[in-house]
C-alpha cells in the first residue's frame, strides 16, 4: 500500500513543526499581516488539519470545518498575487526552518503552489 505524502513527510508531527515556523512569518509580514487579524493559535491549528487533508491524510478539516472551499473562505481578503509570492515565501522558509527537503518537498511546495495562486483575487495595486 503506498504512503500519502503526509505519512511521506512525517504526518502529524511535521505539520506541527511546519505551522509553527510558518505563521510567526507570516503574521510579521508587512504584506500579509494586514489579512491575518484572528488569534494565531486558531489559524494555525485550522492550517494543520488542513494541510494534514491536503496532503492526502485523514480528513480532519471537513470533519471539523466542512468542505475546505478556500476560494470562498478567503474571498472576503484582498489576495494578491504579491501576497501570494510573500505567502509562498513564509512557507519556504517555514520549509527550510524544519529541514524539510527533497523531492518530497518540491512535491508539497509545487502543491502549495498552485493553491495560493488560485487564491488571487485582486490584482496588486500599480
Amino acid at each position: 500500500m503506498e504512503q500519502s505524502l503526509y505519512e511521506q513527510i512525517g504526518g502529524e508531527e511535521t505539520l506541527q513543526k511546519l505551522v509553527e515556523a510558518f505563521y510567526p512569518r507570516v503574521y510579521a509580514h508587512p504584506d500579509l499581516k494586514p489579512i491575518f487579524q484572528e488569534d494565531m493559535q486558531i489559524i494555525m491549528h485550522k492550517q494543520k488539519l488542513l494541510l494534514t487533508q491536503f496532503l492526502g491524510g485523514p480528513p480532519v478539516y471537513r470533519e471539523t470545518y466542512g468542505p475546505p472551499d478556500l476560494r470562498r473562505r478567503h474571498s472576503p481578503f484582498e489576495i494578491t498575487p504579491k501576497r501570494a509570492k510573500a505567502w509562498l515565501k513564509c512557507m519556504k522558509e517555514a520549509m527550510d526552518e524544519i529541514g524539510l527537503e527533497g523531492p518530497l518537498r518540491e512535491l508539497f511546495y509545487s502543491r502549495l503552489t498552485q493553491v495560493a495562486y488560485r487564491m488571487v483575487n485582486t490584482e496588486d495595486p500599480s
